[in-house]
């Protein structure tokens, strides 16, 4: 009994190990690029993350409890980079995430299994209460695309806006 026993806690440990990337991005606070002063190149359907030193305008986007987004519409001419200042003005946590709507609504099912999710990719800022988080972005491509606050509730509750990249 007591060897069973030995074995169901290993197999629990084990189990445990191996959802814990699952459970977390990494920590909202890090920096967004792998290396200081490195820029991901790693492009989305939606585009990459900016170049600061290329910035063409800074968006503020404030976020609050009534599961809103303000502004929820933005145009952005394709190929600009755009600096997100993304305020939470709620008394809860929100996040602003960029994508496209299957994208969006995807991640938003993952959130409702692991709510404990905290973001790290440069198109996702995790924003605690009264805080402010900054996203770099270039719209290297023309089209619809969206941001949405992924946490359990929100994105049904309408906590979702719309970006329209022209083409240049």
């Amino acid at each position: 009994m007591h060897k069973s026993k030995s074995l169901f806690t290993a197999a629990c440990i084990t189990a445990t190990l191996a959802a814990a990337p699952v459970w977390a991005h990494g920590d909202p606070h890090a920096q967004k690029s792998a290396k200081p002063g490195t820029i991901s190149i790693e492009e989305k359907s939606f585009g990459k993350a900016g170049d600061p030193k290329k910035i063409v305008r800074t968006i503020k986007v404030d976020m609050s409890d009534k599961m809103r987004f303000t502004p929820a519409a933005l145009t952005i001419k394709q190929g600009e980079t755009v600096r997100f200042v993304v305020t939470n003005s709620g008394k809860t946590l929100h996040e602003f995430v960029l994508g496209t709507w299957p994208e969006l609504k995807e991640h938003a099912e993952l959130m409702k299994k692991f709510p404990a999710m905290e973001h790290d990719e440069p198109y996702m800022a995790h924003v605690s209460p009264g805080k402010t988080e900054t996203i770099i972005w270039q719209f290297s491509k023309g089209g619809e695309f969206h941001f949405g606050c992924l946490l359990p509730g929100h994105f049904e509750a309408g906590m979702v806006g719309k970006i329209n990249v022209t083409q240049r």
